[in-house]
């Protein structure tokens, strides 16, 4: 699926349904990059996110059935389809597939949804099951789709076709162009570079460049690939459903065989949603604390060893999440359920904004410039770990609070959504709840564990948000001294961590975090992609030093931090006698203290799980109540 040979994009607000007040978007363009038809309107987005893999995969001499926009921009959802959609959900998977339709309705950025939203990757599946079951199909007969053979290729590169300018893979550098690939053709040229390439902009008018577009060619560069060109109509006229796919689609969902048979509350007689939240009763709270953290596999350490310090010394009022760091904005449902495992779920979550300052699309707020995120890897300690975390949290407790899409006008949604009361909270929102309700003279400690995103929106949001701050400890940085710098961790040790844990009582979040670590341990020993692991033990060392009184030798020094809008030196953290600002710099830490604080903390039967694990949970949702 993917591609666009022949479409006409019908997105956005084409000349029969256009107003005075619409863009007209995409509309009657190859591709459906909805947002960048004004630097690129030919590219499919599956396409053009790697133009380079799509040639060879297309060049490669296996057989290819195209599913492009030339066919699913003749299935949208209409109405009629949502409407016989809602009256007809008997399986778990028909209820599932139209709440997650009706979200993407209800969340819609515009009012275009049933002219804008499309049955893509479902369409596929049918076309494909349909030409399958026909062992004797040579030309790719099926009951939803109009196939034809075309001669296309993928073109990588824009006009001026022969130029180079350091862009292209396949030409630039080389004696020999890639593939045996010709010289001034659709793949030699200047490649677009990012989102909105000013290459690609033309003043006043559509973009010039075709990066990712299935383009019909003749020659030597033409491959010839089945496509599906439209969908078929239903034959049935009594019918509301104008496609035979969509009648099939509804009829495969209800049917009964091979349905699902289990949800929670059908799997366990005595489910019962339940909040846990504590009665400290006449303890006095030590300080306020908000911990804002990216979801890094280090910082659920941290937030475990948070929760386990006596409320005397800290008392954990929030936490905001930064999702511009390590993980996306659904691994907060680990928080959730963290928290329900310690029985906190009066704890406030809040969720930051997905797109680094001054990187959110001025356009279309939902696409952003990623180009410093694009910095993190997908291993080494990069994006890949919240696949591994969320995998392991499986054995966590299930919250009641999880993350949802959920929303209401009045807080900045296009319409209203079935349960608005149901809304993820936002960082900012959070922060000024707690501000709120804080005591008279009483100020907040904020530890900050991934980048400083959501402190820096709330300083700009609130003018007087210093006023509310006693400090913030900013777990992060490195102070360059010079070329030879090696990194300044020093507390960062699997194996001693590890070996620490094992010594200690066996509390629940004592054997999670343990579970944790040896997990980590374990993929850095297996493969290159995981060398950094050792970096999250470190990560701990923010909580440590806000909640505790270990010896910690701290020098102040003026630092500055570069943000000039250059790439290879935006972030870095330099002493600045001239223009530094004073701050407290941690030098060194005892590490046999480190790691025995923290996993004598964890050890500690005070503040340990009201609930141990998933297990736990399903044997009380098995068994009757007492």
């Amino acid at each position: 699926m993917g591609g666009g040979v022949r479409s006409k994009n019908p997105t956005g607000c084409c000349p029969q349904n256009s107003s005075s007040s619409c863009m007209p978007q995409q509309c009657g363009d190859h591709g459906n990059m909805f947002t960048d038809y004004t630097s690129n309107p030919y590219a499919e987005f599956n396409i053009f996110g790697d133009p380079f893999a799509a040639y060879q995969v297309f060049h490669s001499g296996i057989p290819i059935t195209l599913v492009p926009l030339d066919a699913t921009n003749t299935i949208p959802i209409n109405k009629d389809f949502f409407d016989t959609f809602e009256k007809n959900q008997n399986t778990y998977e028909a209820q599932y597939c139209f709440q997650s339709l009706k979200i993407a309705r209800d969340t819609w950025f515009d009012d275009q949804f049933y002219k804008s939203y499309f049955v893509w990757d479902s369409f596929l599946s049918g076309i494909a099951t349909s030409i399958m079951g026909n062992s004797h199909n040579h030309n790719g007969e099926n009951i939803f789709a109009e196939m034809e053979y075309m001669n296309i290729t993928v073109v990588t590169s824009n006009k001026p076709y022969g130029v180079y300018d350091g862009s292209n893979p396949f030409f630039d550098c080389r004696e020999v162009p890639k593939f045996k690939l010709k010289k001034g053709g659709v793949h030699s040229g200047h490649i677009q570079t990012e989102l909105r390439d000013p290459f690609c902009i033309v003043k006043n008018g559509k973009g010039k460049c075709q990066d990712g577009y299935t383009a019909e060619v003749t020659g030597p560069e033409a491959i010839r690939v089945l496509v599906a060109t439209k969908a078929k109509p239903n034959q049935n006229i009594a019918s509301p459903l104008d496609t035979e796919f969509f009648i099939s689609f509804l009829d495969t969902l209800n049917r009964p065989q091979h349905s699902g048979r289990f949800n929670f509350t059908t799997e366990f007689p005595h489910y019962k949603e339940v909040f846990h939240k504590p009665d400290f009763g006449s303890r006095q709270f030590g300080k306020p604390v908000v911990f804002d953290m990216d979801m890094s596999a280090g910082d659920f350490l941290a937030l475990f060893y948070l929760l386990k310090v006596p409320v005397e010394v800290i008392n954990l009022k929030a936490i905001i999440v930064s999702p511009t760091g390590w993980a996306d904005a659904a691994t907060i449902d680990i928080i959730y359920d963290l928290l329900h495992m310690m029985g906190r779920d009066d704890i406030s979550v809040g969720l930051g904004d997905v797109f680094a300052m001054n990187q959110s699309d001025p356009i279309f707020s939902a696409v952003g410039d990623c180009k410093y995120i694009e910095a993190i890897p997908h291993g080494s300690g990069g994006l890949i770990d919240s696949d591994t975390l969320y995998g392991l949290a499986r054995e966590l407790p299930r919250s009641p609070r999880r993350y949802t899409a959920e929303n209401s006008v009045k807080n900045g949604a296009p319409r209203n959504t079935d349960h608005p009361e149901l809304r993820q909270p936002l960082a900012l929102e959070v922060w000024e709840s707690l501000v709120e309700t804080l005591d008279p003279g009483s100020k907040i400690t904020i530890l900050t564990n991934g980048p400083l995103t959501n402190l820096a929106k709330i300083i700009l949001a609130e003018k007087n948000t210093t006023s509310f701050i006693q400090d913030v400890y900013i777990v992060g940085g490195h102070i360059s001294h010079g070329h030879w710098d090696k990194g300044n961790r020093r507390v960062s040790s699997l194996p001693r961590i590890l070996a620490r844990l094992q010594e200690t009582k066996r509390t629940p979040e004592a054997k999670f975090a343990s579970r944790l670590l040896s997990r980590l341990h374990h993929l850095q020993q297996l493969h290159h992609l995981y060398n950094h692991m050792d970096i999250f033990s470190g990560e701990i060392i923010g909580a440590v030093a806000v909640a505790s009184d270990l010896k910690l030798t701290v020098q102040v020094k003026p630092v500055k931090i570069f943000a000039e809008g250059i790439e290879s030196k935006d972030g870095q953290t330099v002493i600045e006698e001239k223009d530094g600002k004073l701050v407290k710099i941690l030098e060194n830490v005892n590490p046999t203290a480190f790691y025995d604080l923290f996993a004598n903390r964890l050890g500690d039967m005070k503040q340990s799980a009201v609930i141990g694990s998933f297990d736990e949970q399903k044997r009380l949702w098995s068994t009757p109540p007492k």
